[in-house]
């Protein structure tokens, strides 16, 4: 028998050997459930590389306060936490920002891995390390040092037996990757929804057209020159991440400034945030931390507090690098591990532009041009010292000037302070573009004329104490700039509704917030509801309804653009809609390009301008389409929850056959994709799960230091079956918070839980 077939035939009975060991683990029960002296009994307390005394309490719902003598202590600790509350997510994310996602799920994770290594978020990690703040560095490597103590000393989570992780020791790089991983660019999910329309005859136009759309943003604040009235928002057209609003003393209630912040993002158990609280000789915080980064990216110390929106800012560029010589390209080889099966040798090139991202194979369908990819992220700044600067900060003039060392991903900062103070910075690295780009790929030579030189905060304008007496920002352009600071800003519609809210209150509450945080009112589907309602009446097909689609009319009429959970009037708009939309480009364009502009996450920005353009026919099949599919639909749904669902569940409910036991929550919300209160979906009118949206909210009066609260769609801890892990699910579905005091006489009442920890 030939050598070659043996070995195959061997590698196969040691693959299907591993297999079935791995599937022990695969079916390995749930933890029991523990409460949270249980899972406190866990946490090391003695034995500890400590230079003092370090007091962590704990609340009811397992967050923490940690209370230590020195800033080195209170990281150290800070690592001991994150491990106990989140090892198993933090060791995920380590997996995917490094490209190992394939030694986790098997061959089916290759192409993904092939894709993130050719991304290489871990290719600035190294200079970041030598050239950070060295107290920054020195808070990370404690970091760091607490969470491989922990690891080392506590039994391991579900997470890693199921996903057959081992446990390795972390680094301060590990950390670096991490948040190059959370500083990825939004702007290549829109290339990514554009590549199939590339080859349209008309892609010039297209192209320019998005670019105009996406551009047109109301802005927070003015330039250098210009007032920057919120009221005047109102007269634009409304046009989708996080909200922030920062309110002034004397606008609030209180009259202390007031801070609001709810971040948008996957809706995940556990959440990609914790709570947690901090006192130091350098640091007095309480706030939003992300699992594995030892930074309060949302929150509030003594002085200020602060939060943001991403600013969907510019950070990158396709660049063409066709002709150029092959000594201008190095080749990296890496070998990607895969579980279940044989490893796979890829190679990575790179140019003086960037990794070509045009050879990662899940772009193998496209025609494209072989292009590198520019990103500000492939070179160091110190994110993490920047917000641990913030973290200390007492004045706006601290704020602002934290931020001149931080690059991506771009960040709407906003301030508010004791003082009564309201303020925002742009957070970003940009190259001094001079216009919008002419297309997707650029050309080398006035591409490298633009990165040539690059602005940073400092470089351009912010906001301190409007007239208006209050800011909001959702992912819409911060200021008009002479350097263009993105492209394809989010809709509208968030920025329209909260600035419309506030303006209509005397004095604005923390009520009026809490409120605000709620509001599923969207007014570009009002709109465009009105658009279709007067295109039905025009073309004669409202009074030639038949008995159902008279009812689906009178629903459309009758709604007022909520999206409650009890309205029948959003499921009759969304189940319109969507196939309107679908049929109106298919005649449009064909079946190939019609689906890709259908799904096309900018397309709602070009739609009303395409109906008022198109062929009467074509209009009119689209809209007895749309009016088919609602009045089809009268019974199909009790209302926009029953139609509308949110899924509260670990990514291990993918897995077949056992995916099922890590889905904890099924039930049906109100929002939608642009409601202040996000609950993104795909756009359909059948019965549909949240993807993402408003999954934490912070509030905090800074009349008092301790009237600040939070609150986690799920909850704090990421140990299957611990009594922490969903108990704020409730309270999040309530509009309920958790109070979270800085003081320490009421960090003391309010957290019974207290462990000591000894060297």
């Amino acid at each position: 028998m030939p050598s070659r077939f043996l070995s195959i035939v061997a590698a196969l009975a040691v693959g299907l050997v591993a297999l079935l060991i791995s599937a022990c683990s695969l079916l390995a029960p749930l933890p029991k459930a523990k409460g949270i002296a249980a899972r406190l009994e866990a946490f090391p307390t003695r034995g500890l590389p400590l230079e003092g005394q370090v007091t962590i309490r704990w609340s009811e719902r397992q967050i923490p306060f940690i209370e230590a003598e020195s800033d080195g202590d209170a990281a150290f600790a800070l690592g001991l936490v994150h491990a106990h509350l989140r090892l198993g997510q933090m060791a995920t994310a380590r997996m995917l920002a490094r490209g190992r996602l394939s030694e986790m799920i098997g061959p089916l994770g290759v192409d993904i891995d092939h894709g993130l290594r050719t991304l290489s978020y871990t290719r600035a990690a190294a200079e970041i390390e030598r050239t950070m703040d060295k107290s920054a560095l020195l808070w990370v490597q404690r970091f760091v040092d607490g969470v491989n103590h922990y690891q080392a000393a506590a039994e391991l989570p579900h997470d890693f037996g199921i996903l057959g992780l081992d446990p390795e020791p972390w680094t301060v790089a590990d950390v670096l990757t991490i948040g190059r991983l959370g500083g990825t660019d939004v702007n290549w999910l829109v290339w990514a929804d554009l590549l199939p329309l590339r080859t349209r005859a008309d892609w010039s136009e297209l192209w320019e057209r998005l670019v105009k759309q996406g551009g047109a943003s109301f802005t927070s604040f003015g330039g250098p020159e210009r007032t920057g009235a919120l009221r005047q928002w109102l007269a634009g057209l409304p046009k989708s991440g996080s909200n922030s609003v920062a309110v002034a003393g004397h606008r609030s209630a209180t009259g202390g400034a007031l801070m609001a912040n709810d971040p948008h993002l996957g809706i995940l158990i556990p959440n990609v945030w914790l709570i947690a609280g901090i006192r130091s000789p350098s640091y007095h915080v309480v706030g939003l931390m992300a699992p594995g980064l030892p930074i309060f990216a949302i929150g509030r110390n003594p002085h200020i507090a602060w939060g943001g929106t991403n600013m969907r800012a510019a950070s990158s560029d396709l660049v063409d690098v066709r002709g150029i010589p092959d000594t201008d390209i190095a080749e990296r080889h890496e070998r990607i591990g895969v579980r279940w099966w044989f490893d796979k040798d890829v190679t990575i090139r790179e140019t003086a532009w960037g990794p070509i991202v045009t050879d990662i194979p899940l772009l193998a369908e496209f025609d494209l041009p072989p292009s590198a990819l520019k990103w500000t992220g492939h070179s160091a700044s110190d994110e993490i010292g920047a917000m641990l600067a913030v973290s200390r900060a007492e004045s706006f003039q601290e704020f602002r000037a934290a931020f001149d060392r931080f690059a991506v991903p771009g960040q709407n900062m906003l301030y508010a302070d004791v003082e009564g103070n309201i303020g925002q910075v742009m957070a970003v690295w940009l190259p001094a573009r001079k216009g919008a780009p002419t297309d997707m790929f650029l050309d080398r030579t006035g591409h490298d004329a633009s990165w040539s030189v690059m602005h940073r905060t400092t470089d351009f304008p912010h906001s301190l104490n409007p007239e208006t007496g209050f800011l909001v920002s959702a992912n819409n352009r911060p200021s008009e700039t002479d350097t263009p600071v993105g492209f394809f800003f989010s809709p509208d519609d968030r920025v329209q509704r909260m600035t419309r809210l506030i303006e209509s209150e005397g004095k604005v509450s923390v009520e009026t917030l809490k409120a605000l945080q709620q509001d599923v009112h969207m007014p570009s589907s009002v709109a465009l509801r009105d658009l279709f309602l007067s295109k039905l009446d025009e073309l004669g097909l409202a009074a030639a309804a038949d008995a159902e689609s008279a009812e689906a009319i009178e629903r459309l009429r009758q709604w007022d653009g909520s999206y409650r959970r009890e309205s029948l009037g959003a499921v009759a708009f969304e189940q319109f809609r969507s196939v309107f939309v679908q049929r109106f480009y298919v005649l449009l364009y064909g079946d190939s390009d019609g689906e890709a502009f259908a799904t096309m996450r900018r397309g709602a920005a070009l739609l009303t301008e395409d109906i008022s353009g198109a062929d009467e026919e074509i209009l009119r099949a689209a809209l007895a389409a749309g009016l088919r599919a609602a009045a089809d639909g009268l019974d199909a749904f009790a209302g926009w929850g029953d139609m509308h669902r949110l899924h509260l569940a670990h990514p291990l409910s993918r897995l077949p056959l056992i995916g099922g036991r890590y889905l904890f929550v099924e039930e049906g919300v109100a929002g939608s994709a642009e409601t202040v209160m996000k609950t993104a979906h795909s756009a359909t009118g059948k019965r549909h799960t949240v993807t993402y949206g408003s999954n934490a909210r912070h509030i905090s009066d800074m009349s008092d230091p301790d009237g600040n609260w939070f609150v986690l769609l799920g909850g704090q801890d990421g140990w299957f079956n611990s009594a922490t892990m969903l108990d704020q699910w409730e309270l999040w579905r309530r509009g309920e918070y958790v109070r979270m005091p800085l003081t320490p006489s009421e960090v003391r009442a309010g957290f019974p839980y207290v462990l000591s920890l000894e060297n």
